[in-house]
């Protein structure tokens, strides 16, 4: 790039598998994407687990995986340390419990934001509800930082419902629509919920931004601008036929770091497109992740180990690893201090 040019809009691509890389402040983000049968009485798919590795199925055996779950799919009782989990729900429900006390039941547009921070245990599990057909389940996890200073604060955990995050659409001249819910940051007068207290998504300064973008066919929309130009920005069209951002093609199920400091003309592909975009301020420190636990040093990590076995962190309240809700149970989220919240 020479002196007083503008960077390229898309710096470079990379397909998309169940595992997305990405840039800081963030870690990773996982895309479960399954397709789970009718249910069976307890909650698991009605069908035979033979030739699964149950206990650490991830194969995607009949387009559905058992993950860490035995008898319902998901990930029963671990431990987290250093950063924050941020899931959103695209289909399905997700049963929460932790070593706080704290558990929900949350789905389609709900998201769950829990800060780690000095140590958390806590299980999500993905209960099958319906007898009689299928039970697609889509879920984005997105793993974000924590800088050295918030390492360490006290564990915290929070529901924003679908029905209090907004939704900012615009139309094009021909009328075809672009509509882009604010999980995190702003978007004309979308203002995205608060997050919690010690994320580094509460700095003013991160610009820190989550977005789900959905694109009619063909529809033409300027993809506004950072507001910081340290801003880093990273897009992912997981569904639809692809699009071009600022005259550059980006493949279906591919995602692309992408220049954030100036606007750029975005067009869906014939049929549509389905994003999440990732942005924020970089934290800059170095990164030591082992498993559950991100710190800065191995000596952090190595911490974080002899903690967990000497503490449990809090220890885990729950009569079972794997913790689900009765079939019957709607949305709702009661927390450890006792306040229940019902979703309307």
């Amino acid at each position: 790039m020479t002196a007083g040019s503008s960077p390229p809009p898309v710096a470079t691509t990379f397909p998309l598998g169940p595992q997305w890389p990405t840039i800081d402040p963030f870690l990773f983000v996982a895309h479960h994407d399954d397709h789970y049968p009718a249910a069976n009485e307890t909650l698991g798919p009605q069908a035979s687990l033979d030739g699964r590795t149950i206990g650490n199925d991830f194969g995607g055996l009949d387009g559905w995986s058992m993950y860490h779950g035995s008898e319902i799919p998901g990930f029963p009782s671990h431990p987290h340390r250093g950063f924050e989990t941020i899931s959103y729900v695209r289909q399905g429900f997700i049963d929460h419990s932790d070593s706080l006390g704290a558990t929900a039941r949350f789905g389609k547009g709900d998201t769950q934001w829990m800060t780690a921070g000095a140590g958390i245990v806590h299980a999500e599990m993905f209960p099958l509800l319906n007898r009689d057909q299928p039970n697609p389940m889509e879920m984005f996890q997105i793993w974000l930082n924590l800088p050295s200073q918030d390492k360490l604060v006290p564990p915290y955990f929070t529901m924003l419902w679908d029905h209090d995050t907004p939704v900012h659409t615009t139309t094009d001249g021909a009328g075809r629509r672009v509509d882009v819910t604010v999980i995190a940051g702003t978007l004309g007068e979308a203002v995205g919920q608060t997050p919690p207290p010690d994320s580094w998504a509460s700095n003013e300064d991160a610009d820190l931004a989550i977005w789900h973008i959905v694109a009619d066919p063909g529809v033409e929309w300027t993809l506004p601008p950072a507001n910081d130009e340290r801003t880093q920005r990273m897009l992912y069209g997981f569904a639809g036929s692809g699009i071009t951002l600022g005259g550059h093609p980006i493949a279906p199920k591919t995602g692309a770091l992408v220049d954030a400091t100036n606007a750029h003309e975005f067009i869906a592909g014939p049929a549509g497109a389905e994003c999440m975009m990732l942005q924020g301020r970089p934290i800059g420190e170095p990164v030591a992740q082992y498993g559950p636990f991100v710190m800065n040093d191995e000596a952090g990590i190595r911490q974080a180990f002899t903690d967990y076995q000497n503490t449990g962190f809090g220890g885990w309240p729950w009569p079972a690893d794997d913790p689900a809700h009765p079939g019957s149970d709607g949305r709702f989220a009661r927390h450890a201090s006792g306040r229940v919240d019902i979703p309307t």
